[in-house]
């Protein structure tokens, strides 16, 4: 196991590429229909081995709606839509005609992203084909659970992620944190550490804004609470509602800034009347909006990294995050923010709203820990990886 320091002292003895060009399939839940953390790491990877020349092969559930831009070629297959969750789909089968492209492109490895019916079918052609399968854990499935009154299926998803897992020759884990849980859960085989990265030239407290703060109507003065995220359950709204109103309660002047949109949005603004909703921002306007805020809130208890914590941490904030894993691994808590229960997280925002010598001094420390990572580095690591499996190695 191994952290961000030593994973970067080791990116300096990788190969800089593989051997020669591979065909990788790569099987996902989600690419082109919604943008979230899953996607969007997906469309990194997609763009960065096709640039080193690697050809990438994409099957995934197509939504309902038309499909959104993402590189690479996609092969979309039969999926349902996820009781409760109707914005996401569930891929049910290698259907006929995808598999007459798979057996096509006859790939040199397969990458599965979610470990669905889709994925299991995927793990099994290539089992059946002795092509090295590796798999990359995004979703922390079990936490999701209780959301939607669920929680009794949690030990039976748990035994399915353990056996689906082991029969994969590598297992990459984009924190230190969720990998130690895996352990703690029963999980065998190979795990490395696959971290995200941030792009520290697009997110930056220099994306200030005080007109843009001014056309939302925000004073100069006035501190504004951030949440960035799909605007879903388990993102822990109402952790995020609880924690501002007991802001109210101690007198605390502040300004709710919710930057995302979901199922959840509508009921979410009834309970909120007074914040202000963007909507989905991407670019310079979403790196505007970090940099615009004064304090970022994100009460999730279901994060595997936390893309959103880092690039709030990249843009100069401070941040009060639940001590779960993701935010765990990201945050120094009493450093560059605070952990606690999502219970308990009024107190520590309370000192930051209240304190704006400390706000300066945890942003600045949230930005050098947010520098850190590295996309470069951790795009080296998994092709390096991919190596790996294409040799057998442990």
């Amino acid at each position: 196991m191994i952290e961000v320091e030593q994973q970067q002292a080791a990116v300096a003895t990788l190969p800089r590429r593989a051997p020669r060009s591979l065909r990788i399939a790569l099987f996902t839940g989600n690419y082109n229909y919604i943008i979230d953390g899953v996607s969007r790491t997906l469309h990194r990877t997609v763009e960065y081995l096709e640039r080193r020349g690697h050809r990438v092969l994409v099957f995934g559930s197509a939504g309902s709606g038309p499909a959104l831009p993402a590189p690479g070629q996609f092969v979309a297959i039969p999926s349902m839509a996820i009781p409760g969750r109707g914005d996401y789909r569930l891929g049910t089968r290698i259907s006929g005609r995808a598999r007459v492209r798979l057996d096509a492109f006859a790939p040199d490895l397969i990458h599965i992203a979610t470990p669905d019916i889709l994925g299991y079918s995927a793990l099994r052609y290539g089992r059946s084909r002795g092509t090295p399968v590796v798999s990359s854990f995004h979703t922390h499935y079990s936490s999701y659970l209780r959301y939607y009154r669920l929680g009794w299926l949690e030990p039976l998803v748990w035994r399915y992620l353990r056996s689906f897992y082991a029969r994969c020759r590598q297992t990459l884990v984009p924190s230190l944190s969720m990998l130690k849980e895996l352990r703690s859960r029963g999980f065998t085989g190979e795990m490395r550490l696959w971290a995200r990265g941030i792009d520290a030239d697009a997110f930056g407290p220099e994306r200030r804004s005080l007109a843009w703060r001014r056309e939302l109507g925000i004073g100069n003065g006035e501190v504004v609470v951030a949440f960035v995220s799909r605007l879903v359950k388990e993102k822990g709204l109402d952790a995020y509602v609880a924690a501002t109103e007991e802001l109210s309660r101690r007198g605390l002047a502040h300004r709710r800034l919710i930057v995302g949109d979901g199922p959840e949005r509508g009921r979410l603004a009834a309970r909120l009347p007074d914040a202000i909703f963007t909507g989905h921002l991407e670019g310079p306007a979403l790196a505007r909006a970090y940099a615009s805020a004064d304090v970022f809130l994100f009460p999730s208890e279901t994060e595997t990294f936390g893309n959103v914590t880092l690039e709030a941490m990249a843009s100069g904030l401070p941040v009060v995050c639940a001590n779960a894993t993701g935010s765990s691994y990201l945050v120094e808590n009493g450093v560059s923010g605070f952990l606690a229960s999502p219970r308990d997280l009024a107190d520590p925002l309370a000192l930051l709203v209240a304190d704006p010598t400390l706000r300066a001094d945890m942003g600045a420390a949230a930005r050098a820990r947010a520098r850190r990572f590295s996309w470069a580095e951790a795009m080296q690591l998994l092709e390096t990886s991919y190596c790996d499996a294409m040799a057998g190695s442990r």
